[in-house]
């Protein structure tokens, strides 16, 4: 199947929905696609940062060191999400590691050439905007990851992450999940089995289908 252009891409992504098609084909033009094999680094914590992606296929972990030695997991990506868009602004070097969970397909945006796009002030009050609905959109998602049981969270991750079609493919592990909604494998497991035993999804392999849940139920 023949993919559409990169600046209707870019329309179909959260963050850039928001731009004048003007916006989105200048951006198109800067675009650099590049693939990324199941476990590989995109980019370390402190290196210099060159670059924001934007995640076409696939899902990308974002993480940071502890001062123990441990992994701290800040965001689980989905297609259609940007990120390392930190260091246009705020930083040079980049604030987390970026590791892919699966066989990934990204648009490099270089950092040089975005700034470039950013002297003309049509773009620069654009792309402003949609930097403050991605900042509201990671406020709401602190308030979940805070406030709501793990089951909940569970939910609306699967939801978001896989959408709410009736039968969707999880591609990623039961690990990984549990890192991105701050639990355990253990316990998403044992939630997994009580789901199943309540018939509100059935799992069975990378195959789940959602049975006894009303869609919108799940928080946003």
């Amino acid at each position: 199947m023949q993919k559409p252009p990169l600046f209707l891409f870019l329309a179909e992504g959260s963050f850039f929905r928001g731009l004048s098609e003007s916006s989105r084909k200048a951006l198109a033009e800067i675009c650099v696609l590049r693939d990324l094999a199941k476990r590989g680094v995109l980019f370390r914590e402190g290196a210099e940062g060159h670059a924001m992606y934007l995640l076409r296929r696939g899902h990308v972990q974002l993480h940071k060191a502890a001062p123990d030695g441990s992994e701290i997991v800040i965001k689980t990506v989905g297609p259609g999400e940007i990120f390392a868009e930190a260091v246009l602004f705020e930083r040079d070097r980049y604030p987390v590691t970026a590791t892919a969970l699966t066989a990934c397909e990204l648009v490099l945006l270089p950092r040089r050439d975005v700034h470039r796009l950013l002297a003309h002030e049509d773009f620069r009050n654009d792309f402003i905007a949609s930097l403050m609905r991605k900042q509201r959109y990671l406020a709401e998602r602190i308030v979940q990851l805070t406030s709501h049981d793990v089951e909940t969270r569970l939910l609306a991750f699967l939801e978001e992450q896989f959408g709410g079609a009736a039968t969707v493919e999880v591609t990623l592990s039961k690990r990984d999940i549990a890192a991105a909604i701050g639990t355990t494998p253990e316990t998403i497991s044992r939630l997994i089995r009580r789901l199943q035993k309540r018939r509100v999804l059935s799992w069975k392999g990378r195959s789940l289908r959602w049975l006894g849940r009303v869609k919108g139920t799940v928080p946003p």
